[in-house]
């Protein structure tokens, strides 16, 4: 037993020292080299497209055609294809260093000198026609109200004694008339046709009928001239007027004369038209 207890105790001694004495040779060993990184990937060589606008486009070029490049963006070898047209595409600059020149660069437009306008003359009046002067004409057709004044002469005298009238009479009647012509900008040519019943309110009855031909401008204003009939005979009547122009009534006043040497005859008449056709 005691040489059990002895060998056991020498063999847990040689076991003590042998590990005693190789902890210095595992401080003296060197660490192990840490795992060696993994090599960088290089990425592809890229074509640069340089467009007619200036911006390049870092490109796998993949296929040229008369029309169109079809690409890869540099950064996504994998990645979708895209096109280009090749009408957009000044130049093409390939990964080994060659260039391709595909479109001569748009030259920038020189600024345009500022445009020098002349003053604006007032535009030409419109040509007219002759059924816009018509519009553009006043109308005194219409009835008529006045009265006559009897000068001295046989004719006053007639009716002073003979029907004991005074010399001054009442005027009724409507006055017709038809544009012969109408000048652009210019008078119209008239045709007046005037029947009157004079005397009513003196119980007399006299007729007259004028015809007259005549001129009248764009302001209304109205000359004219022609045969006069009445029971005191045929004669010349010499007439003038205006017609004042409303919003919707034209008013015309016409004063007229017929010499005769049986007493000559002053008329002034008044009357009125609703503006039809106006513009």
């Amino acid at each position: 037993m005691n040489r059990t207890f002895l060998f056991t105790r020498t063999l847990f001694v040689a076991t003590v020292l042998s590990s005693a004495l190789a902890l210095p040779t595992l401080a003296q060993q060197p660490a192990s080299a840490a795992p060696a990184a993994a090599p960088a990937t290089t990425p592809p060589p890229a074509d640069v497209i340089v467009k007619r606008t200036g911006d390049e486009i870092l490109a796998l070029i993949v296929e040229v055609t008369p029309d169109v490049i079809k690409y890869r963006r540099a950064d996504n070898p994998q990645g979708p294809l895209f096109t280009l047209y090749r009408a957009d595409v000044f130049m093409i600059r390939y990964a080994n260093g060659s260039k391709e020149v595909l479109n001569a660069v748009r030259p920038a437009a020189p600024a345009a000198p500022a445009p020098v306008y002349a003053p604006l003359a007032p535009p030409p009046p419109a040509p007219m026609t002759a059924e816009d002067s018509v519009f553009r004409h006043v109308s005194a057709a219409g009835p008529r109200i006045g009265l006559t004044v009897i000068g001295k002469g046989e004719l006053r005298n007639k009716l002073r004694d003979d029907y004991d009238a005074t010399n001054i009479v009442s005027q009724f009647g409507w006055q017709f008339e038809q544009r012969l012509f109408s000048l652009p900008h210019g008078p119209t040519g008239l045709f007046e046709f005037v029947p009157l019943i004079g005397g009513l309110e003196q119980g007399l009855f006299l007729p007259s009928v004028s015809g007259i031909l005549g001129v009248r401008g764009q302001t209304g204003l109205e000359v004219g001239v022609g045969p006069n009939l009445s029971l005191a005979g045929a004669g010349l009547v010499l007439a003038a007027g205006h017609t004042v122009t409303g919003r919707f009534v034209n008013v015309p006043i016409n004063f007229a004369v017929v010499p005769s040497r049986e007493g000559a005859r002053f008329s002034f008449l008044l009357g009125f038209t609703y503006r039809s056709g106006v513009r």
